[in-house]
């Protein structure tokens, strides 16, 4: 007979049904532990592999399931989203790191230019180090991004320590010196000129200076990621990605609400378009997932660059079918109002999706 370790009840099951101690500590093998933290949190065993196929192929079946009662044998709807949209982000911030190859060449010139008596001999290490930045820079291949944007800052930082050595042995103010090259400021408005943190920066005057301060630091931050962004249009694709999970874990209860409100005469409780929404959801989260994947496997082998294209491609257009199917199976209303109510409710989603993703990426630039 086995006795409880706590109270000395006999055992029944895997707790003591007297004092409520569970019969296997955390003193056993680590790799029960992590089984069981899997399960308690992600619900992850046999049933995943049941739950992830139709969810990605089946549009609508496994919230018909759901409601005709049959729910044990699949991950649960809360479970499944939690566990997808945390995978996706945490691959989707993995992907944003791989691809964000920028650097900014650090070029300690200021020592060379500052051993130079003359003028001519300043301007003869300037034009020599500019030299060989550009050599460096016509050798880059196009798909390197951001090292050409890194290349022409440090012929920009060269040009100014250059031109900060001419004054001083000329014993006058240093003349600003124009950027070069073909990568443009981003022009910011936020009255009729141009935004700068110097000349023209943002004040808001209920705010003490500090604050107004921080506010152009961070516009400054948001300028310069945006001019990386100009030139590195796979950068651009995945803070989108990125910005993905996050801005659907948000808009989920609101979805939910949208299909009351087209559903309204279904007679059905939000919970019923919560678990709708879940679905949905986490199937998208899926698709987002699988699309950072293949894009992380292009990016390793560009010889499978056309394949998975066309894969990525394919996955984009099953997205919006998929939520179209999966409202007219679970919904079960004729084909007509289901269109019009699955075009009206995607044009609002997406306009709330967009401007998500947008504020997302805007926070990301500023902040991230």
């Amino acid at each position: 007979m086995t006795t409880c370790q706590n109270c000395g009840t006999e055992l029944l099951g895997p707790h003591c049904y007297k004092c409520g101690q569970p019969v296997h500590g955390l003193v056993r093998h680590f790799t029960s532990i992590i089984g069981d933290f899997l399960d308690s949190v992600f619900d992850l065993d046999s049933r995943t592999p049941r739950t992830i196929w139709p969810l990605f192929a089946r549009p609508g079946y496994l919230t018909c399931e759901y409601f005709d009662g049959r729910r044990v044998r699949y991950v649960s709807p809360v479970r499944l989203f939690f566990f997808l949209s945390i995978v996706t982000f945490f691959v989707a911030q993995l992907a944003l790191q791989a691809g964000d190859g920028g650097a900014i060449v650090q070029v300690n010139g200021g020592d060379g230019f500052e051993k130079a008596a003359t003028v001519e001999e300043v301007e003869q290490a300037r034009d020599r180090i500019v030299e060989e930045l550009e050599q460096a820079r016509a050798e880059i291949p196009a798909g390197v991004p951001g090292a050409r944007t890194g290349i022409d800052a440090g012929i920009q930082e060269v040009r100014v320590k250059a031109e900060q050595r001419i004054a001083q042995l000329e014993n006058r103010e240093p003349e600003p010196v124009e950027a070069t090259g073909s990568d443009d400021e981003p022009e910011i408005r936020f009255t009729g000129d141009p935004w700068d943190p110097v000349t023209n920066p943002v004040q808001v005057g209920w705010l003490p200076a500090f604050a107004n301060r921080w506010i152009n630091a961070q516009i400054a931050k948001g300028r310069d990621n945006i001019k990386e962004m100009q030139h590195d249009q796979d950068r651009l694709k995945n803070a989108v990605l990125g910005a993905l999970p996050s801005t659907l874990f948000i808009l989920l209860p609101l979805f939910a609400v949208m299909l009351k409100v087209a559903y309204l005469f279904k007679r059905r409780l939000y919970m019923e378009h919560l678990i709708v929404a879940l679905h949905s959801h986490a199937f998208l989260c899926l698709a987002v997932l699988l699309i950072l994947l293949l894009s992380m496997l292009g990016d390793a082998v560009p010889a499978l660059s056309t394949p998975v294209n066309w894969a990525e491609a394919l996955l984009f257009l099953w997205m919006p079918l998929y939520l179209l199917l999966m409202q007219k199976r679970v919904y079960g209303q004729g084909w007509v109002m289901t269109l019009l109510k699955y075009f009206t409710i995607g044009v609002c989603y997406i306009i709330l999706l967009s401007l998500g993703v947008a504020a997302t990426i805007l926070a990301s630039l500023v902040w991230g």
